[in-house]
Formats: structure tokens, sequence, C-alpha cells
């Protein structure tokens, strides 16, 4: 269980769902861990987005583990935020060795009907703070030549999404800026890796729309999106993945496990992209 000591990691969106398993794994392998998000609700988005209480009862479970932790309210939207984060990080920890780029949004909407202002909070979320992150992070493993990021894509990321314009696009840029920021990085000997999750059982998929998307119809229950689930995995017996599917990926790739593996997309989807598919609703001709 020592396979991260002396590391610290820095995890966006922790307050709940991934990033907090992301942020408890990291913490029971060894790291200090540095937990952010965002304490306030995004206007576009269909559903309450991580509080400061949830951070401080993060940071309770962190340290109980016998790990250091620093959470903070801070915005992915905000590159001045962020600089002063991993500055204030630095400075508590000394180091920052792993970055796991995990705040992200999502909601629905037909390309042709998705507002402005709801493909800009989701593209500025969940793609361009990613970059801005990677960004407020690399001067600092440049300079000490070391260091892991870990990006979370989708695996919307890798094949389109059926209602969702603005979250696939975005996590497609995901991919590119992985790729790019692992050949930049690369000469530094910082690596950059992404997952690609299928369907994972957190609250931005628990919302009445979200229901209704996975029932394929009005009213849908939570019944409904656990079947619904279930068709999105190749796997046996797989509905919602649990968040720690995901968080031991992430572990594995910001471990010296994978000191040679840079520039890689993992899915974690219980098969899904393994599947032929199918077009339940044909269009007439």
């Amino acid at each position: 269980m020592g396979r991260l000591i002396g590391k610290t990691a820095l995890v966006t969106g922790a307050a709940r769902g991934q990033g907090r398993s992301h942020a408890l794994t990291l913490a029971q392998h060894g790291a200090d861990v540095v937990a952010i998000d965002i304490g306030t609700d995004v206007a576009t988005v269909p559903y309450p987005q991580g509080r400061e209480g949830q951070l401080e009862s993060l940071a309770e479970e962190i340290e109980a583990l016998g790990r250091g932790a620093l959470t903070r309210v801070c915005d992915v939207r905000s590159s001045e935020g962020l600089s002063e984060l991993v500055g204030d990080a630095i400075a508590e920890f000394g180091q920052l060795d792993i970055v796991v780029a995990n705040a992200g949004v999502w909601n629905l909407g037909r390309l042709w009907e998705i507002s402005e202002g709801e493909w800009h909070d989701v593209v500025d979320v969940n793609l361009t703070g990613a970059w801005r992150t990677i960004k407020a992070v690399a001067p600092h493993m440049i300079e000490r030549r070391t260091g892991s990021i870990v990006l979370v894509s989708s695996i919307n990321g890798l094949e389109g999404g059926d209602g969702y314009a603005h979250y696939t696009a975005a996590k497609h840029g995901v991919l590119g800026l992985m790729k790019t920021a692992a050949l930049e990085l690369a000469p530094h000997n910082v690596r950059c890796n992404a997952i690609c999750p299928g369907i994972i059982g957190t609250e931005m998929n628990n919302w009445q729309g979200a229901r209704n998307f996975m029932a394929g119809h009005d009213h849908g229950t939570a019944e409904d999106r656990r079947s619904g689930a279930a068709h999105w995995s190749a796997l046996a017996g797989r509905n919602l993945l649990p968040p720690q599917s995901t968080s031991n990926a992430v572990l594995w790739l910001a471990s010296e496990e994978t000191s040679d593996v840079t520039g890689v997309a993992l899915p974690v989807d219980g098969g899904h992209l393994t599947l032929p598919g199918m077009n339940p609703n044909p269009a007439p001709a």
C-alpha cells in the first residue's frame, strides 16, 4: 500500500464522485493530497457541484489515513486561482508529483439546440480546465524533471455521443491535449496519460434528464438508470461502474510502475468499446 510514499498529488473536481475516489485511493497508497472543487453550481449544468463541506470531510478522511491534506475551493476556469493553488501546494508539501485533471461537467441537448452558454461551460470546464491545470503545474514539474499527469477523458473521447456534442467534442479535445502534452513534456521526463471512463455511478448522471436518457423515455427512475447502464458494458454483470474502477487506473498511471508509459488513452469501460453496437431507433427513410 506504499506505492506513492513521498509523493504529493493534486486532484481537481475532488469533492465527490470519481475525483473523491481518486484522492482517497492515492492517499491510501501513500500520497499527500491537494484536493480542489468549484464549491458552487454552474448555471447551465442541471445538477449540483461539489461543495466546500465535502472537501472538508475528504480532508478528514485523508488525514485519518496518516497523509497530509490541503483542500481549497478553486475553479478550473480560473488560471489565476490554479496558479495560486499550485504555489500554496508547493509551499505546504515541497513538491507536486502527480496531477489528476478530473474536473468535468455534462448536460444534454442536440447540437443544434445547445445554447452558447451550455457549449461554453462544458468545453471550458472539461477541456480548457484541463489545459489550465497542466499549464499551472508544468513549470514546476519541468524544473524538477519528474511528474505524472493523468487527464480524465471519456469513452466519448474515442467515439461519438448522441445528444451531447459539446461534451463529446471536449473529451476528444482532452485526448488531443494529452498527446501533445506527452510530446512536449517528454524531454523533461514528465509523463501525461489519460483514462477514458465508461458509465460510472456518480452524480453526473443521476439527475432526472439523465435518468430519462438512460430509460429512453420521460419519468425515468433509478432502476431505469441502473438497468440502462448494463447495455454499455460487454463484461457480464456490469451496469453503473464504481468510481474505484477508474481510480485503480489513475493509481497505475500515477505510479512508478508506468514510468515508461506516456501518451496513452486507457479505457475503463467494462468492454464498451469492443461492442459492435446497434441502432435501437432507426429513423424512417
